[in-house]
């Protein structure tokens, strides 16, 4: 990846946390909720403790997209303000996950990810 793509997908990222930030302040939660909460997502490292192929799953599948679009549809559509969250949260950890370069995980390794080798051994 050329560093110019590297920047452009940053800045796309950048725009989602935002996005995420501005969805937050549409729910009904006091704002220290959402930096509390920031971090949850990464819960999903648990799996790392059985095998990497089943940890890179679940760790993927709380950070795709698609699961976050779903999740925060999902909350829209049955009134339910905690999935709602959960999903704006879902979309502001993935988005600060792309910023600093952490990706979706390949099942060989916890550091390779679909954008870059995270150079620091967890």
């Amino acid at each position: 990846m050329t560093k110019a793509m590297g920047t452009l997908l940053k800045l796309e990222e950048v725009g989602m946390f935002l996005l995420s930030i501005i969805l937050f302040n549409q729910l009904d939660y006091p704002w220290w909720v959402f930096p509390a909460c920031l971090l949850l997502p990464d819960i999903s490292m648990i799996g790392y403790v059985m095998n990497l192929r089943i940890g890179a799953w679940i760790y993927n599948f709380f950070h795709h997209k698609l699961a976050v679009i779903i999740t925060f549809i999902m909350g829209i559509w049955l009134n339910e303000s905690v999935i709602t969250l959960a999903g704006v949260i879902l979309l502001g950890h993935s988005a600060m996950d792309r910023m600093f370069g952490i990706g979706l995980k390949y099942k060989d390794r916890f550091t390779h990810t679909h954008l870059s080798r995270i150079d620091t051994e967890f």
